[in-house]
């Protein structure tokens, strides 16, 4: 699960489960900076580091489920290593992160009671972090390996129910943002009747259309990452649980989260 990131700066209605929200300013200050800066800055934050780190681990695994290597290739084994080595090392990298969601929870219930989306996805994607610190203690031998496969399935379940709450915010707040969009059409075209300048209004359009995008872009990433924790729920039985899917998914959610990680910084 990702996502990723700080969520208390953003509204107390849905705080972005996996991305900051990105604005127009943002966005020209990725294209103006100097590429060598702007990658430091990426870099410096862990999310960066663990996205880049998931694209890897992703495009190994479609190379395996694609067969471009033959399993007799000496190459084929060290690829699979290399899979199975980063996925252990990205679990690091969640060492403490449950602490966002329980900040987030603390941000909603400062204005209003929370809502029980609120609680799925934030309590869901809370427990998930926790629990995978588990499993990464259990994975490196800190903790008896018989405790894995219970831990694992209670994090799959924790994840699943995270980006159930996720997807269903998400979607609410797309249709607030298409509904504010239609609203601010009509605003323009009305002040365009009277002659009146709509400067900050475009703006303002452009504004949401980005956000849109984003948003949009954000529920595709959740539901490719739903699909995968679905998988594990399942222990990759039935349906759309196939080796080429799963990585499929992943690398897809990768490369989303990496492109909000790498406008947002």
């Amino acid at each position: 699960m990702e996502e990723s990131n700080p969520k208390p700066k953003q509204n107390v209605e849905h705080i972005d489960f996996n991305s900051k929200a990105v604005s127009t300013p943002l966005l020209k200050r990725a294209k103006d900076r100097d590429f060598l800066t702007h990658l430091e800055s990426y870099l410096a934050k862990r999310d960066g580091v663990d996205k880049l780190l998931k694209i890897s681990r992703y495009a190994a695994k479609i190379a395996l489920s694609y067969s471009l290597l033959p399993q007799t290739s000496p190459l084929h084994p060290r690829l699979k290593s290399f899979e199975s080595s980063v996925g252990l090392s990205r679990k690091a990298f969640r060492l403490g992160k449950f602490v966002q969601d329980l900040n987030a929870l603390n941000a909603l219930r400062a204005h209003h009671p929370i809502s029980l989306l609120s609680l799925l996805a934030y309590g869901g994607e809370g427990l998930y972090y926790f629990v995978e610190q588990l499993v990464w203690l259990s994975k490196t031998g800190l903790i008896d390996h018989r405790h894995l496969p219970s831990l694992q399935k209670i994090s799959a379940w924790a994840e699943l129910v995270g980006y159930v709450g996720s997807i269903s915010l998400k979607i609410g707040d797309l249709k607030k943002i298409v509904e504010e969009e239609a609203s601010l059409d009509a605003r323009v075209e009305e002040l365009r009747s009277e002659g009146v300048g709509v400067g900050k209004e475009m703006e303002k359009l452009r504004q949401l259309a980005e956000k849109r995008v984003m948003k949009r872009l954000s529920i595709v990433q959740d539901v490719a990452d739903g699909l995968m924790a679905a998988a594990d729920v399942r222990d990759g039985k039935g349906a759309l649980t196939g080796p080429l899917l799963m990585a499929s998914a992943g690398l897809l959610s990768a490369l989303i989260s990496t492109h909000k990680n790498w406008v947002s910084c």
